[in-house]
């Protein structure tokens, strides 16, 4: 039976769902969430599809996971990727799990909406200044620990690096250039260099263009 993922493009969260799935081979489609036209918080989707009022959702069979970073745990244990190698390297990759969730993807995901999906006249200055300086101190701290390493744990590609590119291959403005983080840069090149690697608005359906 075919995964089945709600998302849409212009989510990170949703890339990091529909990446682990792409990568990992298991046979899975995307099905397009509405967002910007408010079918996370309709009535519908909270009673059928995820009572969180978010995305993703996967859906494989009668089974529904909810959260980018379960959903990855759950193409770990479908598929037998992205996990770590060693009961050590598991809780590396997890440990690089939540600190994105709680200190880059969080404000990433905040920034770039704040920056470029509010009408111009309704971005808070202040509030953008000060997540894009958290943003500044992340951006350090994985740029300092992929020094001299291919991936964030181990010898190849974890939901470490998963979680951690989510937001950082998007072309809005945010506060982050690639080309003043040459580590990060280096890294992910080698994950867009995977076979099967897809940018998120050529993974799943939805971006600004379409609303353009």
């Amino acid at each position: 039976m075919t995964i089945k993922l709600y998302c849409f493009g212009e989510s990170g969260n949703a890339y990091k769902a529909a990446l682990a799935l792409e990568l990992s081979g298991l046979d899975w489609e995307p099905v397009k969430v509405d967002f910007f036209g408010g079918e996370t918080r309709s009535d519908d989707y909270r009673t059928n599809i995820n009572p969180m009022g978010e995305a993703p959702v996967l859906v494989d069979g009668d089974m529904k996971v909810t959260q980018s970073g379960v959903i990855q745990m759950y193409v770990t244990e479908r598929s037998g990727k992205f996990g770590g190698a060693t009961s050590e390297e598991a809780r590396e990759v997890m440990r690089w799990v939540f600190w994105d969730n709680h200190k880059l993807s969080s404000q990433a995901g905040m920034t770039r909406f704040l920056m470029n999906f509010l009408p111009e006249d309704k971005r808070p200055a202040e509030v953008i200044a000060f997540t894009q300086g958290r943003l500044k101190a992340a951006y350090a701290v994985l740029d300092t620990h992929l020094e001299g390493r291919d991936w964030i744990v181990g010898d190849g590609i974890t939901n470490a690096d998963i979680s951690c590119c989510g937001y950082l291959f998007y072309p809005e403005p945010f506060g982050f250039d690639r080309a003043d983080w040459p580590n990060i840069d280096r890294w992910l090149g080698g994950i867009a260099a995977l076979p099967g690697w897809k940018h998120p608005y050529d993974l799943m359906p939805g971006s600004p263009a379409d609303r353009a």
